[in-house]
């Protein structure tokens, strides 16, 4: 797949950048360099390869690092409500913006 300089400004466009027609063949190159590494990487047959969690898992075993799941700061709900403009049964009032 390839962008052509016409779908090039539209996307520009759609960005909400600024495109000058002396960038717009530098560009397009890119662009159409990506897709064209895109189609490749497509193209390939992955049927039966594992999914990784990690790139390295190809070379050695990886251990991943997670740290506890537990609760570490302080209990600080009193002093965030004291900034809100109204509170009911310890939650945040809002105005209703969906009827």
């Amino acid at each position: 797949m390839s962008v052509d300089s016409g779908q090039l400004f539209a996307l520009a466009n759609l960005s909400r950048l600024k495109l000058e027609p002396a960038q717009a063949p530098v560009l397009q190159a890119q662009i159409n360099n990506i897709m064209a590494l895109a189609d490749a990487l497509s193209a390939q047959n992955t049927e039966g390869v594992k999914p990784l969690a990690h790139p390295l898992e190809i070379i050695q075993a990886v251990q991943l690092r997670l740290r506890e799941d537990c609760v570490c700061e302080p209990d600080a709900r009193a002093a965030n409500m004291t900034n809100a403009p109204a509170v009911q049964n310890n939650l945040f009032l809002v105005p209703k913006v969906i009827d």
